[in-house]
């Protein structure tokens, strides 16, 4: 009996773990008591951010690539802005692309947020 019951968690452990990986993805990160996902610009303030953004007049750059999370925008052509401390995510720069405002690490280019 006690092998059966055994043999059952065993496999409700295999079928359950894919799920629980699946759950540790989303990477979300707590400045000053606000859920961030992913270290950019928390929900409650994208819309100021947004906003922030059409105020500034930023010009939109085409490429023709899509933009994603994870792509790299490319070396020239394209001028990265300082995020204001008001948004919290002053480690990254902000530019908009292909009609979208995306955050974007210094460094590599890379985007870390696309701010719909």
């Amino acid at each position: 009996m006690r092998n059966r019951i055994l043999g059952l968690a065993a496999i409700a452990a295999a079928i359950g773990a894919p799920l629980a990986a699946q759950a540790q993805s989303t990477v979300g990160v707590v400045r000053e008591g606000v859920i961030v996902d992913g270290g950019g610009i928390a929900v409650a303030q994208r819309p100021a951010f947004r906003e922030y953004v059409i105020r500034e007049r930023v010009p939109t750059y085409t490429i023709p690539d899509r933009v994603i999370v994870g792509g790299v925008l490319p070396e020239a052509g394209i001028t990265y802005y300082d995020v204001p401390q008001t948004y919290g995510a002053t480690t990254y720069r902000y530019t908009v692309v292909n009609g979208q405002t995306v955050l974007v690490e210094p460094r590599t280019r890379r985007v870390v947020q696309v701010i719909d």
